[in-house]
């Protein structure tokens, strides 16, 4: 009998002083300006992330010389208040075209701005290695520090 495991989704959220609208455009438009260069697979210097505006539409990285690497798609796109990426990156930081997992990312208009509510789940779809991969997208240095990045980024000039 083969033995599956379920782990529980990482859920980080963060509030940004700004409407939905602004939240959701620097989240997808503008992640080149916040996403950290150090979380790449490119094997040349980064230059931006991108994610294309529209169901089915890549979520990719391009280098200083020009070249790619995949992180995933876009499954769900409703500015400004849903977003769900496929992250098909697996535990060995590699992308892997067969894997799915989701991140759906909420943005939701509240008294103090906006809040922005990630979740990333099916992790266990990585199979052995998903444990390593759910400690470390949930680290202090995984989806927070990345949120946080975002929160300044969203916030500046706003």
């Amino acid at each position: 009998m083969t033995k599956t495991i379920t782990l529980a989704p990482v859920r980080r959220s963060v509030r940004v002083n700004v409407s939905p609208a602004r939240a959701f455009e620097v989240f997808t438009t503008d992640i080149a300006r916040w996403w950290p260069a150090s979380h790449t697979l490119l094997k040349a210097p980064y230059k931006a992330t991108i994610i294309e505006p529209h169901i089915g539409g890549r979520w990719y990285q391009v280098a200083t010389d020009g070249s790619q690497c995949d992180n995933g798609k876009v499954r769900v796109w409703e500015p400004p208040s849903r977003l769900v990426l496929v992250w098909q990156i697996d535990p060995q930081w590699q992308y892997d075209p067969d894997l799915d997992t989701e991140v759906e990312v909420n943005f939701t208009a509240d008294d103090e701005g906006t809040l922005v509510a990630l979740e990333h789940r099916y992790i266990e779809r990585m199979g052995t290695g998903a444990p390593a991969a759910h400690t470390a997208v949930g680290a202090p240095n995984g989806w927070s520090a990345i949120l946080e990045e975002y929160r300044k980024q969203a916030e500046e000039g706003a």
